[in-house]
């Protein structure tokens, strides 16, 4: 049988001393070292298996050493492949330093203790809230209260540590126009009270339509969410009325596969008839037929910023940056009907 690890054998392959390996690995509090001898000592437990004693830890710090993670509604596990990607990025942070992830759901913002269940019974040290709502109360009383909290999204909070992308949908609805699209439609991601970035996609819709000088109301705008068979629905609407789009935007690429569905069970063609294109590069977007034009979101990356944020916070550090932002990618292929496949353009936010 292999012998447990012990911290003595950390301590030697990391350079440091035992004592050293002690605090940094149980988050000892008021006791600070450069970030290069942590991750000296991270790395080292890591490669030779430690196993940190976790009752130890958490007495000699204090903290439950758990980050709950609360989602707009469980259900977007199902549809929404960006949570699952953001999930990984922030689970490969918390098993590095030493965190366990509790899900919570916020289906009901209303019903009290939705966050503060968790905080008041101190089962988490902080929290990660994923697509909120701009109208939840009780995450903006959480801010401010200054609980450790970081958000992927944002909700326009003073005081909020938040990861955004910076670019916004004007850019892919501008291509559509550069490629002769007047009747353009736009299916939301979501409801509008349920997600910012919702409103803000539909506004840079609205935007675009408006420099370019083509007038529209809302005829052509249908309200998704998330999922493949709101946007199959949304597009038979469309496709009851006639003149039909000759381009729709998806708020996702989950919300496109259901359009390029309802396209093709109308018996037009992509994108000869209908040009489709959506957003977030999912895995799928790129096997799709045809393949599907998008905006790439980085997904991954924003768990591990957000989870390396809230566990710097959750130590009493400042993060370097209170709002992170992350860049897009245009990514160009058959479904808008331009030649170029597959060809990458950097969008500037």
């Amino acid at each position: 049988m292999k012998s447990r690890v012990t911290s003595q054998q950390v301590a030697k392959q990391a350079g440091v001393s035992r004592t050293t390996v002690s605090f940094i690995l149980n988050d000892v509090p008021g006791v600070k070292f450069p970030q290069e001898t942590k991750d000296r000592v991270f790395n080292a437990a890591e490669e030779l298996g430690y196993v940190r004693d976790e009752a130890a830890r958490t007495l000699a710090s204090g903290k439950t050493y758990t980050v709950g993670l609360v989602l707009r509604q469980t259900e977007h596990l199902k549809v929404d492949s960006f949570i699952s990607q953001a999930m990984y990025g922030l689970n490969e942070v918390c098993n590095r330093h030493g965190f366990r992830i509790l899900i919570e759901s916020a289906d009901d913002i209303d019903r009290a203790g939705t966050y503060s269940g968790l905080v008041r019974a101190k089962k988490i040290d902080g929290v990660i809230v994923i697509n909120a709502r701009m109208d939840d109360r009780q995450l903006y009383a959480l801010v401010d209260e200054g609980f450790p909290t970081v958000l992927i999204g944002s909700v326009g909070h003073s005081k909020e540590y938040a990861v955004v992308h910076t670019s916004k949908a004007e850019q892919i609805v501008a291509h559509l126009i550069t490629l002769g699209h007047q009747h353009i439609a736009h299916v939301t991601l979501a409801p509008l009270s349920d997600h910012s970035v919702s409103f803000e996609r539909l506004e840079s819709y609205r935007r675009t339509l408006d420099k370019a000088g083509i007038k529209t109301g809302d005829e052509l705008v249908r309200f998704g969410n998330y999922s493949a068979e709101s946007g199959f629905e949304a597009m038979q609407e469309l496709l009851r009325v006639k003149p039909y789009p000759t381009a729709v935007f998806a708020g996702n690429d989950t919300i496109a596969l259901g359009v390029i569905a309802a396209i093709g069970q109308k018996g037009l063609r992509i994108p000869q008839d209908i040009a489709v294109v959506g957003y977030d590069d999912i895995p799928i977007s790129a096997y799709t037929s045809p393949p599907l034009t998008t905006v790439h979101l980085p997904a991954v990356e924003p768990g591990r910023i957000a989870g390396e944020m809230l566990i710097s916070l959750v130590r009493g550090e400042e993060p370097k940056e209170r709002i992170v932002r992350l860049e897009t990618e245009l990514i160009v292929r058959e479904s808008c009907g331009a030649s170029s496949k597959g060809k990458k353009l950097k969008v500037k936010g």
